[in-house]
């Protein structure tokens, strides 16, 4: 096979011939919208995969354009013939990625973050503690006194203001592998708890344990379950996440369970694509098809919950920010609303372009902050002309991004945001 062919292949060339560049995508697209330019629509990205493939571009013309893309999937729900964008997506990413040279300290440092820092359960506790620590010892404080935290790099300044406060060391230590209801089971599922969000959003986690015991559930937590690959998959390393999802498809393999549940809508997003990862007819492919089958977001769960009815009121008025991968990639879209809507107390005000990216996209906000930003503030334009007290969202780059629009826009005395599940338990959920 020829080194073109080779590349034809993992950029997933046959695949581009199914965008007939009609541009219906071009209003759904975010990154058109705010940078006006062509190269940075999904058919203008597609084109250049395909010129890349033909040999009548470089790579190296590919890397802004992909870079720049959220991946928000939002091209795919208005696209008439279909086309498997994320899969076009993923293919240049990986090309760009095989193609590119990096120094030996890159190297090791992209090493140890994506082979051993996210997947690994004790260094994700440990980020979570020494999280804690920062907290609690004063050292946030005299940082943000001192504006040292300015200094970040990649911006990181920003994003340490607005993560939640930390559980102590004890209080992480005391969650069980098992959580029985007080009456029989209705279904035993098991919790898919994430790297990022089990170590950032620790209590989130919890509340969504407490909020499936009142709702009659048995509760697994498999042990050797890992990252879900999302990040990896974001920058290119598709082999990693391949792995990555081998060993939770093991993990949950070794409980008898009805369904897999995650919280974070971005990791749901993964966990239903990993069929995808594997060739047809493969015994890894059978696997994986069995374990997406089971996959579930936590609002999916609750909705058919029967009898779930919530006892405390919450007088807030209310906008939800949808998370683009849990919409647009698992589908998942009424349930939230269905959940909030049973909330008393609780007046929702629907924004006009709920389907609009929050600019997040995993470490989007990161690595290309100033896009990101100017993607927040039309996002915020829209959250800040319906005047809610609370911003409700399903993931965890979308909870950040959208309390970092807050301070943005100087409206932390007026509004604040919260995930989906916490806003449930204050409101005293019971069967």
């Amino acid at each position: 096979m020829s080194n073109l062919q080779e590349l034809q292949k993992t950029i997933n060339y046959d695949k581009t011939f199914d965008c007939v560049q009609c541009g219906y995508c071009l209003p759904a697209c975010p990154t058109y919208e705010t940078m006006e330019k062509e190269t940075h629509s999904p058919r203008g990205r597609i084109n250049l995969v395909k010129m890349v493939a033909e040999g009548k571009a470089s790579v190296e013309d590919l890397r802004d354009p992909i870079e720049k893309c959220l991946g928000c999937m939002a091209c795919t729900t208005v696209c008439p013939t279909d086309v498997q964008y994320g899969q076009i997506l993923e293919g240049a990413k990986e090309v760009i990625e095989d193609h590119e040279v990096k120094s030996q300290a890159q190297k090791r440092t992209e090493d140890f973050l994506f082979g051993s820092f996210f997947p690994s359960k004790g260094w994700m506790k440990t980020l979570g503690n020494m999280t804690w620590f920062y907290q609690k010892s004063g050292l946030q404080s005299f940082a943000n006194l001192t504006s040292v935290s300015k200094m970040a790099p990649l911006h990181l300044g920003y994003f340490e203001q607005i993560i939640p406060k930390q559980p102590s060391p004890r209080k992480r230590a005391k969650r069980t592998k098992r959580y029985l209801p007080k009456r029989k089971a209705s279904a035993k599922v098991a919790f898919f708890t994430g790297c990022v969000m089990d170590s950032v959003f620790f209590e989130t986690n919890q509340n969504t344990i407490d909020l499936m015991v009142r709702s009659g559930l048995e509760i697994v937590i498999p042990e050797q379950q890992t990252c879900c690959g999302a990040l990896h998959a974001h920058a290119g390393k598709v082999q990693n996440s391949v792995e990555l999802a081998k060993r939770n498809i093991r993990a949950f393999e070794e409980e008898e369970i009805d369904y897999i549940v995650n919280n974070a809508g971005g990791c749901g997003a993964r966990l239903i694509e990993y069929h995808h990862l594997f060739e047809e007819g493969t015994k890894w492919r059978e696997r994986a098809e069995q374990f997406v089958s089971r996959v579930k977001d936590i609002s999916q769960i609750l909705v058919d919950v029967e009898g779930l009815h919530f006892t405390k009121p919450v007088d807030k008025t209310i906008t939800y920010q949808p998370s683009c991968h849990m919409s647009n990639v698992q589908g998942v879209k009424t349930p939230p609303l269905e959940l909030l809507k049973k909330v008393p107390g609780l007046e929702l005000k629907e924004l006009e372009r709920p389907e609009f990216c929050c600019g997040s996209a995993g470490i989007y906000n990161i690595v290309n902050y100033e896009e990101s930003m100017e993607i927040l503030d039309v996002k915020m334009k829209d959250v800040c002309s319906v005047h809610p007290e609370r911003v409700v969202t399903t993931n965890p780059g979308c909870l950040l991004q959208m309390k970092l629009g807050i301070e943005r826009e100087g409206q932390s005395e007026q509004m604040d945001a919260v995930h989906l599940v916490d806003l449930l338990l204050e409101a005293g959920p019971q069967v």
